[in-house]
């Protein structure tokens, strides 16, 4: 398709996207300007005739016109680029990734400046959806006009009948609501900006995943940018809807040679109900996204925390293999060794920055610790926070070149003594991957965790003059990612952690990298709640496969015994044990491995559709089910939870089965069976919980 903007190209059908013809073919897609000043007049034009959506094009095959309309835009020299980017040069490359995923490479260039715009687009055969990012290089001899009100998605979508109701999930901010569900009717004549906080991709106001749900059919928008993202949703007085997502501040020239990069933006269409939808991007999260050791995607681990323990800064090589070896001696069946912060010179708080072992505390280093920690056959975890640096540390004193300060009144506790180390100073970058790098060999790490307890937003504004708005902070995003890439190529094998405050940096950029162990700080506090962590855990279910978050173990020990209604709320296949070896009896030890083994257990399951058969939110008066359902596998389980003051009985109905098959129906904990048909459970059957509070975990399989 190489080419003159203007040629026109006929376009192959793609026989697998039966989803996208069935889902898009009512959907009008449109490429509009931004609200803003403009002296272009934009077209609209629908989705089939639109020559960008390759992946997608299985419900039009007359003529299209040229690569002028995508879905993205931006302002360049005061105008926006609907107006003039059909003039520019235009070339393409096409190959195949692999049997399920074309890559396309689309590259304009200014004819007067050298400015060039590259869209890399990534198409799926197995799945209605297409990913995209978009870059500008300036390839010219001198700076380029101010670029600005980058938007790496700009489109409309408009509806025959019904409204628009955008779906989405709070963010992480160490409160009982984190991660709840939020839906919002987007009437006519109105709109909704949504950002998180403070720079953090996930802080506190959202999470950067949205669902547009109209007439039955949808379409999932996932956002990739580690950083201050902006989404805004504006309703016209008919039928359309703009969406419009880029980062919040975009005010820019380029120097010659000078390149950057957008948010990279994953969009997938969905039918018939909402819950399908989510599965579907679940599914391709899993399969595409998330990261793998070895062909297989990252396990999150049955980990035990040194800190339900040793207070942080008391950690020291003998008294760390004497956990570990009393952990061994349960033999709970746990997965890895975790050292939190406190390991470093200096400790918590203040000697972050100071990333070398406390030489008193462990005169030889940690390897004797992990040692120890594989010979018993577990992972072992090490905790790190680059990019906070003290201003008493090693760092802030010997090289105060890579950190970034603010001056004048603070936003947080951190920001008042702390410094950002900035990932986009390439020589700052070299030497923190070079020098984390050989404490993860040397060390014998073999889960990074990578927390960030700092607001970087403030940082990277006060830093930047008024024609570069934007330039650091894509500079830090960009070198944040470079570190993490190289850390995994230099380390075969190595799980990253991403904790961020607990949960406050799940954006797709993340979780193609990494996993969060630590989903969220509420868990970690002594007013923990039940019924709150398991909203939670359900909260992200929603959104992200099960195993892309681990969870701590809140009030998992009731009265000497394990609580299986604690347990199971955690809805994870991953889990931080913080219980004292020393004050389990057998009993309690008995009950302990039972529900270990079972969480190892369901693990197979929790890769399946997720589906939340009971109303959002939380509540101690109503009942809380769920069910994973494996299609390749024809069974699934559903956890039934009855809060302390709920109905002892409730009608559960499923989703996923077969109306015509037989189902063998096992009610666990009560050795109960039933015989069912798929009609059945589709209408619904009857659970029991008579303790108070209570679950109940139901199996279930296809048989002849």
């Amino acid at each position: 398709m190489a080419g003159s903007p203007a040629k026109k190209v006929t376009l192959i059908r793609i026989a697998s996207a039966i989803l996208a013809c069935a889902i898009l073919g009512t959907v009008w897609f449109v490429q509009r300007s931004r609200r803003m000043p403009s002296t272009a007049s934009v077209k609209e034009m629908s989705v089939s005739e639109s020559a960008w959506w390759d992946g997608l094009r299985s419900w039009g095959e007359a003529n299209l016109v040229g690569p002028s309309h995508v879905p993205f835009c931006f302002v360049y020299d005061g105008k926006a680029s609907q107006g003039f980017l059909a003039a520019w040069h235009y070339s393409e490359d096409v190959r195949e990734l692999d049997g399920n995923r074309t890559l396309r490479n689309m590259t304009w260039v200014d004819p007067s400046t050298g400015l060039e715009v590259r869209c890399d687009e990534t198409t799926f055969k197995d799945y209605p959806a297409v990913e995209w990012v978009v870059r500008f290089r300036n390839g010219g001899s001198s700076d380029t006009p101010i670029i600005r009100d980058v938007q790496a998605l700009d489109c409309t979508f408009t509806k025959e009948t019904g409204d628009f109701t955008l779906h989405r999930g709070l963010g992480s901010s160490a409160k009982a609501t984190d991660f709840s569900a939020v839906s919002q009717v987007l009437a006519p004549k109105t709109q909704a900006s949504i950002s998180p906080q403070w720079g953090r991709s996930s802080d506190t106001n959202s999470l950067p995943f949205f669902n547009i749900e109209w007439a039955n059919k949808g379409v999932m928008i996932y956002i990739g940018w580690s950083g201050q993202w902006l989404a805004s949703f504006y309703r016209d007085g008919g039928p359309s809807l703009e969406v419009l997502t880029g980062m919040e501040l975009t005010h820019l020239k380029l120097h010659p040679g000078e390149e950057i990069r957008t948010p990279r933006m994953l969009l997938l269409f969905w039918k018939d109900s909402r819950p399908h939808g989510h599965s579907l991007m679940r599914r391709l999260i899993l399969e595409h996204y998330y990261p793998r050791i070895q062909g297989e995607p990252v396990q999150p681990p049955v980990a035990y925390s040194v800190h339900g323990v040793i207070p942080f800064n008391d950690v020291t090589e003998a008294n760390v293999i004497e956990f570990a070896k009393a952990v061994e001696k349960l033999r709970l069946g746990q997965e890895c060794i975790w050292i939190d912060t406190g390991w470093f010179q200096g400790g918590w708080t203040d000697g972050v920055g100071n990333w070398l072992p406390d030489e008193q505390r462990f005169p030889r280093g940690l390897r004797p610790v992990a040692d120890e920690v594989h010979r018993m056959g577990s992972k072992f975890l090490v905790w790190f926070e680059p990019e906070r640096v003290h201003e008493t540390s090693w760092l802030a004193r010997e090289h105060p070149e890579w950190v970034l300060r603010l001056s004048g009144p603070s936003v947080g506790q951190w920001e008042r003594t702390n410094d950002l180390l900035n990932l986009g100073n390439e020589s700052a970058r070299r030497w923190l991957t070079d020098h984390i790098s050989k404490i993860i060999e040397g060390s014998g790490i073999d889960i990074y965790r990578h927390d960030f307890n700092l607001v970087p937003l403030p940082f990277w504004r006060a830093a930047e003059p008024p024609d570069r708005q934007g330039i650091t902070e894509i500079r830090h995003v960009e070198g944040f990612y470079a570190f993490w890439d190289e850390l995994i190529a230099r380390h075969p094998g190595l799980i990253i952690d991403n904790c961020a405050s607990g949960g406050r940096r799940i954006d797709l950029e993340t979780v193609m990298r990494s996993v969060p162990l630590w989903r969220t700080d509420f868990a970690g506090g002594a007013t923990e709640d039940v019924e709150a962590l398991r909203a939670q855990a359900i909260g992200l279910c929603v959104w992200l496969p099960a195993r892309s978050a681990g969870a701590t173990l809140a009030a998992s020990l009731k009265n000497g015994a394990v609580d299986t209604y604690g347990f199971r709320s955690t809805v994870a296949t991953g889990i931080d044990i913080a219980w004292p070896p020393a004050a389990l009896t057998n009993a309690t030890l008995e009950g302990a491995r039972e529900a270990i083994a079972e969480l190892k257990r369901l693990r197979e399951f929790f890769d399946g559709d997720f589906y939340l058969l009971t109303p959002d939110g939380l509540g101690k008066d109503r009942w809380t089910v769920v069910q994973f359902h494996r299609e390749d596998l024809e069974k699934g389980v559903v956890i039934a939870f009855r809060p302390p003051e709920a109905q002892e009985r409730m009608r559960v109905k499923l989703n996923g089965v077969s109306r015509g098959s037989r189902y063998e129906v096992a009610f666990e904990d009560t050795g109960g069976k039933l015989l069912l048909n798929g009609d059945d459970l589709i209408h619904g059957f009857e659970v029991e919980i008579t303790s108070c509070p209570g679950s109940q975990l139901i199996s279930y399989r296809q048989v002849p």
